[in-house]
């Protein structure tokens, strides 16, 4: 189908006012569109809306190729819908450890993709490289209130990182110069930069 026949598609089969160039910018991907259009291009293209979507990354997108509503996910996860969204304009993920565990299940997040949608990454970054760095045990609550994952399971993995990181920097200390403490300080540092890949690597080990 030509621009033109999706723009007559919308427009007649939804009443949705596109212009072929707005559709050709769809497909360029200098614009993108909404989710009342994306829905209606969906049904004009006979397919999903999840079809029309790259790798989902946002709320909105995984919330879109799943084909929920605004009112329907909020309704599944326990909000109200201006509260959801809110969040999900946002991109900042409020809600509690109960709304949470419902958002990844209703959405079929994986751990990674749900930190990605939620806006967690940089904080589930700090919070782990500094359990790795500091007393682990202290991080086991503030990281289950962040991630949808189970309180023994965060134990093990905060564990092994911890363990993992000290065994790192202990390994290439050298007691004889300067030399060493340099070696062992870029080795500490290489391992916290992918401290949340390895991360990920261990808390699919637990589950």
């Amino acid at each position: 189908m030509a621009p033109g026949h999706v723009a007559y598609g919308l427009r007649a089969q939804y009443g949705i006012a596109v212009d072929p160039e707005t559709v050709m910018s769809w497909e360029l991907g200098e614009k993108s569109p909404d989710s009342t259009e994306l829905t209606a291009l969906a049904g004009v293209l006979w397919c999903s809306p999840g079809d029309l979507l790259a790798e989902p990354v946002t709320l909105r997108e995984h919330r879109i190729a799943r084909g929920y509503s605004v009112d329907d996910l909020a309704r599944r996860v326990g909000l109200d819908t201006n509260s959801y969204q809110r969040m999900e304009d946002s991109g900042r993920w409020k809600g509690n450890e109960r709304q949470s565990a419902a958002l990844a299940a209703v959405l079929a997040l994986s751990l990674p993709q749900y930190v990605a949608a939620t806006g967690k990454q940089e904080e589930l970054a700090g919070l782990l490289r500094s359990a790795a760095t500091t007393r682990w045990q202290g991080y086991t609550k503030p990281l289950a209130k962040l991630l949808p994952v189970p309180k023994e399971h965060l134990e093990l993995v905060l564990e092994r990182l911890h363990s993992e990181y000290q065994s790192r920097m202990v390994a290439t200390l050298s007691w004889g110069g300067d030399l060493g403490g340099a070696a062992s300080g870029d080795s500490g540092r290489e391992y916290l930069a992918d401290i949340v890949d390895r991360f990920w690597a261990l808390a699919r080990g637990a589950e």
